[in-house]
């Protein structure tokens, strides 16, 4: 616990440039009281102590204003900068020398069971308001950008922005992306025009089929009364 704990300090002494000194961080740095706060909780969570877990982290919700599930896995030197309005969920996994900046969830989808929470690697920084959603990873080194919204694995390396969120540097380079075509763009009042206008060929072609169906029918009748009235 004591590694741990002197591990979380030198993080946010190298991280933050507004902390003097250990002293001030233990005292009055609430992400630090918030992971110290979750270390227990993760322990009695292990040992199925589940109420204790979750009364424990939700005292800590209610002290810092950082909401982590007691079943959560957070690694060394994790360091939460500010830390109010930050959620993180059960089967989430926070690896060692993260940063996460206020207003970052760690969420799921609503759509998964069993493993519902992202995964960070190493020394991932996740700027402030960021959500990422699901149950996949995001590779070591990885910047995800304020306010971006990550639903897919994101790989080492990457930076992330956006919403959806889609990388845009990978290993100091800018990824290409396609130019955008100013001039060929698809006309949708066009593109409309042609579909009633294949419906409407359709529709005479088939009322032609119709209307010869129909002079055949005569045709038939008229022969079959006119070879009754030789009869007669």
């Amino acid at each position: 616990m004591l590694n741990r704990l002197r591990a979380d300090i030198r993080a946010v002494r190298e991280r933050d440039p507004a902390a003097r000194n250990a002293a001030e961080i233990l005292l009055l740095y609430s992400g630090l009281h918030a992971i110290m706060l979750h270390r227990p909780a993760y322990f009695l969570y292990r040992h199925r102590f589940f109420f204790l877990a979750r009364l424990l982290s939700q005292l800590a919700r209610f002290l810092t204003g950082v909401e982590i599930h007691p079943g959560a896995k957070i690694g060394q030197g994790v360091f939460i900068d500010h830390g109010s309005g930050i959620v993180i969920g059960e089967t989430a996994e926070v690896g060692d020398g993260c940063t996460l900046y206020q207003g970052v969830t760690l969420g799921g989808t609503g759509k998964d069971h069993g493993k519902r929470h992202p995964t960070l690697g190493k020394n991932v920084l996740v700027g402030s308001g960021a959500k990422i959603l699901g149950p996949f990873a995001v590779g070591d080194n990885a910047k995800i950008a304020a306010g971006a919204v990550v639903l897919e694995p994101i790989p080492p390396d990457s930076t992330a922005v956006g919403v959806p969120a889609h990388v845009v540097r990978r290993n100091g380079e800018r990824t290409p992306r396609p130019a955008m075509d100013q001039v060929h763009i698809p006309d949708p009042v066009s593109q409309e025009l042609c579909r009633l206008t294949l419906r409407l060929e359709r529709a005479e072609k088939r009322i032609a089929e119709q209307q010869r169906e129909i002079e055949a029918l005569r045709g038939s009748a008229d022969q079959s009364g006119g070879s009754q009235n030789e009869t007669v």
